[in-house]
């Protein structure tokens, strides 16, 4: 469980974050660099080992700035902060960090990091019958940096980064970056690193869209496209990926189990509701979520809770969405209650957590969906999300291709948004509780629209030559 923490003083000798392995319960020492992988780490243990932020509740009040950048706005509860107070840093001195490379990545898409519109949409709420009190509150990402909820994240392990190196505490900064994904997120971290003029190598499958490429290219990012082996099983990126790893290259990706830390930087979406619907006086019923690797469900619930600890609303009833192309979060969450029944939050999620492979292994075949963005061969952050459903009476829901193409039919009409069936997935899974009558008129329901739609590139990114390669 993320806890929460206060600014510490400049200088001071103990900081009020740690970081401990969610599987193995190891704690990284105050003074390990960049603790993003668990050492104790072996082939073959079957433990779930996923670095997580532990945060001092005693320590902080929740941010109530209003400063645009979420960044900045929630600062105090980044491990980033905390470190570089301890090495003395002013307030200043770290946010003039965040502004800086935040101003790089406006020079390189177009725009930097600001809160993200989250409001009820009307017309979406009539047509699926909510009432007055109810309704389905939208949280936008469309417009965010890179055009999806990916660069969050990134954006934190970046920050984690430069503040590591310029505290001397990780001395070599020429090791390339490395990320497997098949569209949003090798987007999102080609931009943030580019803004830090850092080397990616890119991951990518071979159903990888030429819009995609070609944006990569010109973020000077090194692309090397994953073929799917005949009859293997796996995503072929995130094995590339994991040859990467081992050979020096820093994990720049949304897979919590390769980096903990890029959890971090998507909380700042719980963050943003949890502060908007403070604002608005009003509390929410349930969250549902579209789940591929899993690090965006895990980051909205884990920000949440934050906020909840910190005495800001409540974690909402979690319910989680996957196509009918690949659902291995769902499989892994019923066999898990099959097993345990009601003792699946309490004597289930250890023991799951030390037999990570008699719930959660690759799906067997290649999942298609035309949501190809939650096509996941496995929910890598699967255990965090897994228990927020059960702590919260939630539960995972799948969709088929004509849910996800109608739903994204009626986003788009009624909200005036132009994201991508991805990024309309949750409303997808929306659409199928209230058919099978599980959401009442007068919930207060939110949804992420996560990436927009595709079109002409944006101008932002300059040319540079990039290296190709075949697998």
């Amino acid at each position: 469980m993320t806890h929460a923490i206060g600014a510490g003083r400049a200088g001071e000798a103990a900081i009020a974050v740690a970081v401990v392995c969610a599987g193995c319960g190891y704690r990284a020492p105050a003074d390990e660099p960049f603790p993003v992988r668990c050492p104790r780490r072996v082939a073959g243990d079957d433990i779930d080992h996923v670095m997580t932020r532990v945060l001092d509740d005693a320590r902080v009040t929740f941010p109530t700035s209003g400063d645009p950048n979420p960044f900045v706005r929630y600062r105090e509860l980044f491990r980033a902060y905390h470190v570089a107070r301890a090495a003395g840093w002013t307030d200043e001195h770290y946010v003039a960090l965040v502004e800086r490379l935040d101003d790089a990545v406006a020079l390189v898409d177009g725009h930097g990091f600001r809160i993200t519109p989250f409001e009820r949409q009307a017309a979406l709420s009539d047509r699926l019958g909510f009432g007055e009190q109810g309704g389905v509150w939208v949280k936008d990402e469309t417009g965010n940096v890179s055009g999806s909820h990916k660069a969050r994240h990134l954006m934190g392990v970046m920050l984690e980064l430069l503040v590591e190196e310029e505290t001397g505490r990780l001395a070599d900064a020429t090791r390339a970056l490395a990320i497997a994904s098949c569209g949003n997120a090798a987007v999102a971290a080609a931009v943030v690193a580019r803004a830090a003029r850092r080397r990616l190598e890119v991951f990518v499958p071979t159903s990888a869209e030429p819009v995609v490429l070609a944006r990569l290219e010109r973020l000077g990012a090194e692309i090397t496209v994953c073929p799917r082996p005949l009859g293997a099983t796996g995503d072929p990126t995130y094995r590339r990926l994991q040859e990467a790893i081992a050979a020096g290259a820093i994990p720049f990706t949304c897979q919590g189990n390769e980096n903990g830390l890029t959890i971090e930087g998507g909380e700042t979406l719980g963050f943003e509701i949890a502060s908007d619907l403070a604002g608005m006086g009003r509390a929410l019923d349930r969250l549902v979520v579209q789940v591929g690797g899993g690090a965006l469900a895990s980051a909205c619930i884990g920000g949440l809770r934050q906020a909840a600890s910190l005495g800001v609303g409540s974690l909402p009833r979690i319910d989680t969405v996957q196509t009918a192309g690949g659902w291995p979060l769902k499989r892994a969450f019923d066999r898990l209650v099959d097993r345990f029944g009601a003792a699946a939050g309490t004597d289930g999620l250890p023991y799951a957590a030390r037999h990570r492979s008699e719930f959660m292994w690759p799906w067997e075949s290649e999942p298609r969906s035309i949501a190809h963005g939650i096509l996941d061969d496995e929910t890598y952050d699967w255990l965090a999300v897994v228990a927020g459903m059960l702590a919260t009476g939630g539960a995972p829901v799948v969709v088929d291709e004509a849910t996800l193409v109608e739903a994204n039919d009626l986003a788009r009409e009624t909200t005036g948004i132009d994201a991508d069936h991805t990024g309309t997935s949750g409303l997808a899974g929306l659409l199928e509780l209230l058919r099978g009558g599980r959401v009442g008129p007068d919930e207060a329901v939110a949804i992420l629209f996560t990436g927009a739609r595709r079109g002409d590139e944006p101008s932002g990114a300059t040319s540079h030559q990039v290296e190709r390669r075949g697998s």
